[in-house]
C-alpha cells in the first residue's frame, strides 16, 4: 500500500471515528434529557395523585349526611320536623 492510500485510510478512520464520538455524545445527551423529563413527569404524576385524594376526601367530607344536616341547620335555618308537623297526603 502506497503512502498515500494509507494516509486516506487513516483520514478516513478519523472521521469515521470522530462522527461516531458525536454521535455517542449526541446519544448520551439525548438520554439525559429524556431522563430528566421523565423525572419531571413521575414527579407531577405524584402531585396530582396527591391533589387527587385530597379533593376526593374533600368531596366525601363535603357529601356527609351529617355536613349537609349541619349547613341545613346553621346557614338555612331549617330543622327537623316534629312527627305532628308532618302531613301524608294520600291520592
Amino acid at each position: 500500500m502506497t503512502p498515500r492510500r494509507q494516509f486516506v485510510w487513516v483520514w478516513v478512520m478519523f472521521v469515521l471515528a470522530l462522527a461516531s464520538a458525536l454521535g455517542v455524545v449526541d446519544a448520551r445527551y439525548a438520554s439525559r434529557r429524556l431522563f430528566l423529563e421523565q423525572e419531571r413527569l413521575r414527579n407531577e404524576k405524584e402531585q396530582l395523585q396527591v391533589e387527587w385524594w385530597r379533593l376526593q376526601l374533600e368531596q366525601s367530607t363535603w357529601a356527609a349526611h351529617s355536613r349537609i344536616e349541619q349547613v341545613a341547620h346553621e346557614k338555612l335555618k331549617m330543622r327537623m320536623l316534629e312527627p305532628k308537623e308532618v302531613i301524608v297526603i294520600r291520592h
